[in-house]
């Protein structure tokens, strides 16, 4: 098969107004600089837990708030409003409606994250959740954190508002014309988006005004934010199977074998199965009731079906095209996608770390074990192959495909730049499966000296050390690949070289009757096995522990 170039995207994002297109480009210059911000905190972080630097406590707190802060709220957020802006704006072949109330919203976010992130240096550090306790003491931190939450989440109400009026507007103009599946996952995306930001403005905002002497101490914060983590949780996951959905197109021309309509049904099941499963996030809290527990740990096993389901639906169509191209073998088919590309291969790492990350999770969701495991390194052991496997990596190959259709410029030497994210592979699998082993053993999440006098485990320092050894490489890795993309973003000097073609084309022919896809429910078979194997080790580890312990705070 000799590949051609596959336009379904690519000259519709060219085609996307220069008013939007700067709009665009702005927010994912804010959100890459967020993530850098957030990689050099996570670095000395991680490093000051392995033992290999030596900080204060407080730089440390300070180190490890930066990267949540950073990361987990702005550059997650930030790359989340370029892409769906962009994405309407290419799929409705138009202007925005209400451009200027993204300008205001992308402005209030930048508001955010200058004040976060000064107030990261203000006071005591409060981890990226500004518990209201811990800086009690110091109002002026409350005051920074929460009012920059604020302004993040009046901006994330407000910078959508143009993608849903756009899509409402196109049906409008034609009623006879449905949105295409893609469009509909592009109203529930922004939807989704808004009602987060409305969730932050309600968690954060009595903070602030306590802080302001204007209302009562923040006491229920805590529960607030449970549901703001939750949706913080799983909103990028929802992100994410929305781009491979867009990317499958855009890199092999392959449509879903299911049709549009089932499609949409799974970008529906967000909106029933999400909300509902926030229950696990309060296990810690010590007074739920019993009944309440066992009923979050029932709900949590939906909380994958979705996500579980647009994987099925991805990888099935994929191989169903490939071998009716001559695609042979389990996994022989697989060679044919189009590996020179960065996105691909991007794709295939954040697919691999999503497998990990759900068969890890499934193990925290159990109210016997959260308990246990909730206040140890387990936490961001497992929760990086989410939150830079999975959904990071997927949202800078959404941006390698997406920028230089924009601006004409194409990434840094994308022959190198494909091997990138195996590289930060191979440093998330050393970083997440030592924490996961260290969390096992007991190894706090959130203090930085764990010698305990010499009293600790000797396994301990050896599990931390290789965290540390895998976080470096994983963050190097990670800066690399952004900065690579980030170059799509400098000015098109003149012609640019564009190589030869990356894509492949293989929509539009009719697939063989009887063809069978295999890999789609291995893979959930797999997942399936690892989740019963990595909660059986949780069990039989924690027996063997001298004491047991229940944590405080939550996530």
């Amino acid at each position: 098969m000799n590949p051609t170039v596959a336009n379904t995207h690519r000259e519709q994002f060219a085609a996307i107004p220069a008013p939007e297109r700067t709009l665009v480009k702005a927010i994912v210059g804010v959100a890459l600089v967020a993530l850098a911000l957030g990689v050099v905190g996570g670095t000395v972080a991680a490093l000051a837990r392995a033992g290999f630097i030596e900080v204060d406590p407080n730089t440390g707190y300070r180190a490890l708030t930066l990267h949540g802060v950073a990361v987990f709220f702005y550059w997650l957020f930030c790359v989340q409003a370029a892409l769906l802006l962009a994405l309407t704006s290419a799929e409705l072949g138009g202007a925005l409606v209400w451009r200027r109330a993204a300008w205001v919203g992308f402005g209030l976010m930048c508001f955010g994250l200058l004040i976060s992130v000064s107030g990261v240096f203000v006071g005591l550090p409060a981890l990226y959740d500004g518990t209201p306790e811990l800086v009690s003491q110091t109002p002026r931190a409350m005051l920074a954190i929460n009012s920059g939450y604020v302004a993040l989440g009046t901006g994330l109400i407000m910078l959508p508002l143009p993608a849903i009026a756009t899509l409402l507007a196109s049906r409008r103009r034609a009623p006879q014309r449905r949105l295409s599946a893609v469009g509909f996952a592009l109203f529930v995306w922004a939807g989704f988006l808004a009602v987060s930001g409305f969730a932050a403005v309600r968690a954060f905002l009595p903070g602030a005004l306590w802080s302001l002497e204007l209302g009562p101490f923040p006491a229920s914060q805590g529960t607030d934010w449970h549901v703001v983590f939750h949706n913080m949780h799983y909103l990028p996951l929802m992100a994410t199977v929305i781009l491979w959905y867009v990317l499958m197109r855009e890199l092999t021309g392959v449509k879903s074998v299911f049709g549009e309509r089932f499609s949409k049904i799974v970008f529906s099941m967000y909106l029933v199965f999400v909300p509902p499963t926030s229950l696990y996030h309060m296990f810690l809290e010590p007074d739920l009731p019993a009944a309440v527990r066992v009923a979050g740990s029932l709900l949590s096993l939906f909380v994958s079906v979705p996500t579980l389901t647009a994987f099925l639906i991805i990888i099935a169509s994929l191989e169903l095209h490939a071998r009716h191209h001559g695609g042979r073998g389990l996994f022989g088919w697989m060679r044919m996608l189009p590996w020179r590309h960065p996105a691909t291969n991007a794709v295939a790492v954040a697919a691999l770390s999503l497998g990990l990350g759900l068969s890890l999770a499934f193990v925290l969701i159990q109210e016997k074990l959260a308990p246990l495991l909730s206040d140890t390194f387990f936490v961001p052991g497992y929760f990086h192959f989410f939150t830079l496997g999975t959904v990071t990596l997927t949202l800078l190959a959404a941006l390698a495909v997406v920028l230089p259709a924009l601006g004409g410029r194409t990434v840094w030497r994308p022959e190198v730049l494909r091997w990138v994210p195996w590289a930060a592979f191979s440093g998330l699998l050393v970083f997440g499966l030592a924490g996961v082993g260290a969390g096992y053993l007991g190894v706090p999440r959130r203090v930085f000296a764990i010698a305990y006098q010499g009293q600790a485990p000797a396994a301990w320092r050896a599990l931390m050390a290789a965290m540390g050894l895998g976080g470096t490489v994983m963050a190097l890795a990670l800066t690399v690949f952004a900065a690579g993309i980030a170059v799509a973003l400098l000015p098109r000097p003149g012609a640019v070289r564009t190589g030869a073609p990356l894509t492949v084309a293989w929509g539009g022919a009719a697939l063989r009757p009887g063809a069978a896809a295999w890999v789609g429910p291995v893979s959930v078979l797999a997942i399936v096995a690892a989740m019963f194997l990595f909660t059986a080790i949780g069990f039989e580890l924690m027996r063997a522990l001298p004491v047991t312990g229940a944590g405080g705070a939550g996530h």
